[in-house]
């Protein structure tokens, strides 16, 4: 273990500010070597962490938290806060069941005033909250920390342009980490930061401000575009001032010197809001961090010493890798075929694709909106654009979804990734809905595979597929293990299939929850139960027939999906009302329950979902027995 002379004294943040500033650095070696030494053993988010460690001591330093409140946006970079905030001693618990979330979470600290871990958040919530101070006439600062890849989604810039409209006192720092600190952002570049950002510059500029308003019209663009422009030669800017911001930066991220005073200019600012250009490091202080790709963005266990990632022992392949070798697969016989990922890359396997087919790669940016309606574009001159996007950030897109491909019954393939629960992740990431929220959609068709060779065979169907938009949607982790043959078929459309024959007792499964029902199977034969066992894979359209023969030959009726209310269930539903089925039958859906389920192992939220064998087991006895 590291020692922390200084990190061991702090209980929250009103020790910090007791510190010297000459003390700080020394406070930041210690916290970022804690991080790593947490992170090491816990796994998570590292990089975005150790690239504002600086930062973050800044600004519990420089303000009162948690009366003045600090927004993270996503979240990811938020593990240094979370210790500087008594959290310390529980972040070995960080991402387990019980222990420290790996976001914000308003439930787990005064010092979270806003949940996050989607995306670009911060500064509406901020503004929302600044209205509420100054109604209420309290006094608060508000700071939104956003990187600049959440900045790049439009929720972003729609929170720019009405704070810059509204102009009530709000601080906002762009935390810039995708460029390297070099000249502009030296000595020169942080006086002149100090001095715009300092009270007498802002006071002479809001009495030339006041005597500009007598001049001449002519005399008075003039001068308010030397100003302008006079500023954004040597700090950028101008797209925020034009927005309503007042803009300070950019300004070096890991160093105090610039930090500290700048910061505290800012908070004596009362005019309006603010934006501070912060430029960090991600992965700061790390040299494999500072070295790899992603700068370990999201790791797995890992050497500190060497920074080797733990292995998964399984050598199954994950369905994401399927998805990603099936598609580049199609590709090379398909020319027609574009995939699309909103800053997601390795994450939906599609830098695999970039990678073999470079021109046909579009990843968008934190933009699933945009993905969802540039594909629709793709598809009107018939390209054949597969959008690989999370089920939990997809869900950002749906108006979309709806106006711009389904009423228009384009032919966007949807590859929808981190279906059902997530595991360590938590509630934020979880698939929850995306069964129910496109199911209801006219003109879609809806797939979900058992198995990865269910997989392949979805995408191929999505490829050939040209009626309308087509979605499959398949879980983060590996599949099963089944042996692929040399030539993939794909799925006759709103086709599933008998995967066990029995009697009496009719189990209908969707997707990859299959793999439950049949260990579920196992232990029903041992009770002298012997059920049939449907594999859906349509949620839309269903397989009438195959249902329909199914359920008017079988007493008990049991659906099962890793998904919410309203979803594959609600189908069968009403099929089974349609075709007045229900007479005779004892019938139950098991589903996600109504509540968000928090991070935990994967197995372990099954349990807590009910979606577990055991569960199944006892549902389909207590309807046997009547309960």
């Amino acid at each position: 273990m590291n020692s922390s002379p200084y990190l061991d004294k702090i209980d929250d943040p009103s020790i910090l500010r007791k510190l010297d500033e000459k003390d700080l650095p020394i406070l930041a070696n210690e916290l970022r070597n804690e991080l790593i030494e947490i992170v090491s053993k816990t796994g998570g988010h590292l990089g975005a962490g150790l690239g504002v460690v600086e930062l973050t001591i800044a600004l519990h330093y420089v303000f009162n938290t948690p009366h003045d409140r600090i927004i993270w946006d996503v979240g990811h970079q938020s593990y240094p806060h979370k210790i500087l905030t008594g959290r310390r001693k529980q972040m070995h618990t960080l991402r387990t069941g019980g222990g420290v979330s790996g976001f914000t979470k308003r439930s787990e600290s005064k010092y979270d005033p806003f949940g996050a871990a989607h995306s670009s958040t911060s500064i509406s919530s901020g503004l929302g909250m600044s209205i509420a101070r100054d109604i209420q006439k309290e006094d608060y600062n508000i700071i939104s920390v956003i990187g600049d890849g959440a900045m790049s989604a439009g929720m972003a810039f729609e929170a720019l342009n009405n704070a810059g409209a509204m102009k009530n006192k709000l601080i906002v720092i762009l935390n810039d980490n995708d460029m390297s600190i070099a000249q502009p952002v030296g000595a020169m570049s942080a006086y002149l930061a100090k001095l715009i950002s300092g009270g007498f510059y802002r006071g002479f500029r809001n009495y030339a401000k006041r005597i500009i308003r007598h001049l001449p019209n002519s005399m008075k663009k003039i001068l308010q575009k030397v100003e302008g422009h006079g500023r954004s030669f040597f700090t950028g800017g101008t797209l925020f001032e034009e927005l309503g911001f007042y803009y300070v930066g950019p300004i070096d991220g890991h160093n105090f010197n610039h930090l500290l005073p700048i910061l505290k200019n800012v908070k004596s600012h009362n005019d309006g809001p603010i934006l501070v250009h912060v430029v960090t490091k991600k992965g700061k202080g790390y040299p494999p961090a500072e070295n790899s790709a992603d700068k370990y963005h999201g790791v797995s266990k890992f050497d500190v010493d060497t920074g080797l990632q733990e292995k998964k022992l399984s050598n199954i392949p994950t369905y994401t890798k399927i998805f990603s070798d099936h598609l580049i697969h199609e590709a090379s016989l398909d020319d027609k075929i574009i995939a699309i990922t909103a800053a997601m890359p390795s994450g939906t396997g599609l830098d695999a694709f970039q990678n073999k087919f470079p021109d046909r790669y579009i990843d968008v940016g934190i933009a699933e909106q945009h993905a969802v309606t540039f594909a629709a574009g793709l598809a009107i001159d018939k390209f054949k654009p597969f959008c690989a996007i999370y089920s939990t950030f997809l869900q950002r897109a749906y108006d979309q979804i709806i106006h711009d491909v389904g009423i228009q019954k384009l032919p966007v393939r949807f590859a929808i990734d981190r279906a059902g629960l997530v595991g360590e992740d938590g509630a934020t990431h979880a698939g929850t809905f995306d069964i129910m929220y496109l199911s209801s959609i006219p003109n879609f068709v809806v797939m979900a595979p058992s198995d990865e060779l269910e997989l392949a065979k979805m995408v191929k169907t999505a490829v050939d597929y040209n009626d309308g938009p087509i979605a499959f949607r398949y879980p983060r982790g590996s599949g099963i293990g089944i042996e692929f043959p040399t030539k993939i078929d794909k799925i006759p459309i709103g086709k599933g299939r008998i995967v066990v024959k029995g009697n009496e007792v009719l189990i209908i499964s969707f997707g990859s929850i299959l793999k439950e029902c049949m260990a579920a199977v196992e232990s029903l034969n041992t009770l002298n139960i012997q059920p049939t066992v449907i594999d859906a894979r349509f949620a839309k359209p269903l397989d009438i027939d195959l249902l329909k023969n199914n359920i008017k030959s079988h007493k008990y009726i049991l659906t099962v999906e890793e998904g919410s209310i309203g979803g594959f269930s609600a189908q069968v539903t009403k099929l089974i009302q349609d075709l007045g089925l229900y007479k005779n039958l004892v019938y139950k859906n098991l589903m996600m329950p109504d509540k968000f389920i928090d991070h935990d192992t994967q197995a372990n939220q099954l349990v807590e979902a009910g979606l577990d064998s055991t569960n199944i087991v006892k549902n389909v006895q207590e309807m046997i027995d009547g309960k």
